[in-house]
């Protein structure tokens, strides 16, 4: 399994989280027990095969540091999201985003275009019209402000 398909699994798992109201531990528990993992390959190739323990420890880090930090990432979203409110903002594009915050500040080893550019591809993928432009923007922003911060 590839980074991006983690990443999107990543992705998916925050978001089924943040809607049903269960921690991160419990979602990737149910997520990944072997029966229901398996029914979800008829979803796509994302599901083809089982993640291998290096992309379950970055699912997990992904998830656990999106939910610990949930406040700070909203604030830097709602920063950098120039003329919208959170609530406006829907759920897949808030997880997208949220991934990717924690992928720029907490992930040394993900470059910050590549976490960019790979939300954009899954707001393409998960998101409304006109969704991958907002995410460019909201993460072109945050990345600008985290790099002039860094001076």
């Amino acid at each position: 399994m590839t980074r991006k398909t983690a990443r999107a699994l990543a992705v998916q798992l925050l978001y089924s989280s943040e809607m049903t109201g269960k921690s991160p531990e419990e979602t990737l528990e149910t997520f990944f027990e072997p029966e229901h993992y398996a029914s979800l390959t008829a979803e796509g190739d994302t599901f083809c095969e089982m993640p291998a323990q290096k992309q379950l420890d970055y699912i997990t880090a992904v998830l656990k540091s999106a939910t610990e930090h949930r406040e700070e990432l909203d604030g830097h979203i709602a920063r950098c999201a120039t003329g919208w409110r959170l609530e406006r903002i829907s759920a897949a594009v808030s997880a997208i985003l949220r991934c990717a915050m924690c992928e720029i500040m907490f992930m040394d080893d993900v470059p910050t275009g590549v976490a960019v550019n790979e939300a954009v591809d899954l707001a393409k993928e998960y998101g409304e019209d006109g969704a991958a432009g907002f995410v460019n923007g909201v993460l072109g922003a945050f990345a600008r402000g985290e790099a002039q911060s860094a001076e």
